[in-house]
């Protein structure tokens, strides 16, 4: 009897191993790094979305942190005490007496009078021509890039060489001024000595200066309105001088407030001009004080009399002036949207 012995045929060389798919580990593999890898990239993209927007804004709140809101505080503490320039560090509370003695100076409501008169005279002219000028330029002419860019030249030029030119010019005994007037037949003027004459050149400097930029202002604004408008104003008969009142001056009523707005806060913050206009080149603002503004006036407290808690009372009431003029505009605004 003969036995039958049955054996398993062994695997073919070189073929796949039984239960396993060609590949399957390996591919595995790569695709669980691959997806690992587009994970980690997903989270990284996602940080980098929520994060990047802050690290590109942070260097303005440090530098706001170090230069705009710290002295803000640090200047309404110092307004609390008595602190001198020479000794900083040392602080004696006094509470609101800075306060009080300011309001009892009369410097100050003289420094407070000359800002708003100065103010006035110099606001209301150079906004009045800057509405001019722009009404010209935004006409059709020749090289009116030239224009454009000559507007601006006051504005770039140094607050020192251009008060330096002023005061050659209103010289009394060798100034242009005088010599013209003198031509006319009027006696001359003491520009630096006399209150009036001193602040009408000092208002001259800061027209001179800003005209052209809200020239300039007035100007994009004006470009912006509709020429639709210009065209059923000419259909209907309306001259020039009455599409000006009735077409441009009503669509720039949002402009005329930012610029009266700024000007005003700018007039508020005059300090170059009539430093350097003072013939003595003190903060007194003339020898009696005749175009002495509230910046002249903080100056001469802090750094001359080096009262630094009096000058920082003076600070923060010239803050709390600039707040109201805000509230102010901001007021005026709501009512212009509203109406209209």
């Amino acid at each position: 009897m003969s036995t039958r012995h049955d054996t398993a045929a062994s695997p073919v060389k070189g073929g796949a191993a039984p239960g396993r798919r060609p590949g399957g580990t390996a591919s595995e593999s790569a695709e669980d790094k691959e997806e690992r890898r587009r994970r980690k990239l997903s989270r990284r993209w996602q940080r980098d979305m929520r994060w990047s927007p802050y690290a590109f804004v942070a260097p303005f709140f440090l530098l706001f942190l170090a230069f705009g809101l710290f002295p803000l505080v640090y200047t309404g503490w110092a307004s609390l005490h008595q602190v001198e320039l020479t000794a900083p560090t040392d602080m004696n509370w006094v509470g609101l007496k800075n306060y009080t003695r300011i309001f009892d100076d009369d410097f100050f409501w003289n420094a407070a009078k000359n800002t708003l008169t100065i103010g006035i005279i110099s606001t209301v002219p150079q906004l009045l021509m800057a509405m001019g000028i722009a009404h010209i330029l935004n006409y059709k002419l020749r090289a009116s890039t030239f224009y454009r860019v000559a507007m601006l030249a006051p504005y770039a030029t140094s607050i020192a060489a251009a008060s330096l030119v002023f005061v050659l010019l209103f010289g009394r005994d060798y100034g242009m001024i005088n010599w013209a007037l003198d031509f006319v037949g009027i006696d001359p003027i003491a520009w630096q000595d006399d209150k009036w004459p001193g602040q009408f050149a000092v208002s001259t400097i800061i027209i001179w200066r800003w005209t052209g930029y809200n020239a300039l202002i007035y100007l994009a604004a004006m470009q912006a309105i509709p020429q639709d408008l210009y065209e059923s104003a000419a259909l209907d008969g309306a001259s020039r001088w009455q599409q000006f009142l009735h077409v441009t001056l009503p669509s720039l009523r949002p402009t005329i407030l930012f610029t009266v707005v700024v000007s005003t806060i700018g007039a508020s913050q005059v300090f170059g001009e009539p430093l350097l206009f003072d013939p003595n080149k003190g903060a007194s603002g003339g020898a009696e004080h005749q175009f002495q503004t509230l910046g002249l006036y903080l100056y001469e407290q802090g750094w001359i009399n080096q009262h630094l808690g009096r000058a920082s009372a003076i600070a923060w009431v010239m803050f709390l002036i600039l707040i109201v003029i805000g509230i102010v505009n901001y007021v005026i605004s709501r009512r212009l949207r509203a109406s209209s």
